[in-house]
């Protein structure tokens, strides 16, 4: 498998930008190798139930300019169930998603703007407070 990049953020707030080439959703855990490595540590073991989501990325800067469609338009037509989710923390997240299953630990979802850095997002269900069907 590939390295992927990922900005895991954790339920209490931290943030760590790297690259995971084990991370499978039906899995407690992964490995990470942080983009800048602090305290010489090349890879980080990483606990799936610390965290908020995981964010695929296409860059690790983002485009802080770039303004993210949040709602569905007329003619999209995404696959699967258009949902929003709303964290505990407030942050709210829209996309599609084929496999959400209120018991699993967690479920992928596609943001509604394909122009989003984020290519897919794992949504880790324990740091989630509502989840609405569009």
């Amino acid at each position: 498998m590939d390295a992927v990049k990922v900005v895991v953020r954790y339920a209490d707030g931290k943030v760590i930008k790297g690259y995971t080439q084990d991370f499978f959703p039906n899995k407690d855990r992964f490995h990470l190798h942080p983009q800048q490595k602090s305290s010489g540590q090349d890879t980080l073991q990483v606990l799936v139930k610390d965290l908020k989501a995981i964010f695929f990325v296409r860059d690790f800067g983002g485009n802080p300019a770039y303004d993210e469609r949040r709602q569905f338009g007329e003619g999209d037509k995404p696959q699967g169930r258009k949902m929003e989710i709303v964290f505990k923390d407030g942050e709210k997240l829209v996309g599609s998603t084929l496999g959400y299953e209120p018991n699993r630990p967690g479920f992928f979802i596609h943001p509604v703007d394909d122009k989003s850095n984020n290519i897919r997002v794992f949504v880790v269900q324990v740091a989630v407070d509502k989840v609405r069907n569009l």
